[in-house]
């Protein structure tokens, strides 16, 4: 009867002694592990352009329809670009899918996690959003 009170009082001054395994989190943040999918974001090259050319891969292969519109425009030489982009977070699985169709490499996912918001139209993430991230 006595054993199991002394054994429960043991476990419980050895947890209190002990470092916590808790994070404090708005000051410390987790790391993530390489292969982790966050936010997607649109990628830029060299010359500071997107990399994207509107070929409308990622939009079609999105399973839960979170790349919800693309509109292709064409430049001085014949370049394709993204007029419109749009990317709806609220719907977004974080599949990687729109990574792995993608021609150019033009969309990614990074390791960002943090998607509370108050405002469901902050997670909606037009071409101006998406290229403040790149």
């Amino acid at each position: 009867m006595i054993y199991p009170l002394i054994k429960g009082l043991a476990t419980t001054l050895k947890h209190c002694v002990s470092k916590p395994i808790t994070l404090q989190y708005p000051e410390e943040k987790r790391q993530v592990y390489p292969r982790f999918r966050g936010h997607p974001e649109l990628q830029v090259d060299e010359d500071g352009r997107l990399k994207c050319v509107a070929c409308t891969l990622c939009m079609t292969v999105c399973p839960s329809r979170a790349i919800t519109k693309i509109t292709p425009a064409e430049g001085p030489n014949h370049e394709k670009y993204p007029a419109e982009f749009v990317i709806d977070l609220t719907r977004c699985i974080f599949c990687g899918f729109c990574q792995e169709a993608c021609p150019k490499g033009a969309i990614a996912l990074n390791n960002k996690y943090e998607l509370a918001q108050y405002d469901k139209r902050v997670l909606i993430y037009d071409l101006e959003k998406l290229r403040a991230k790149a």
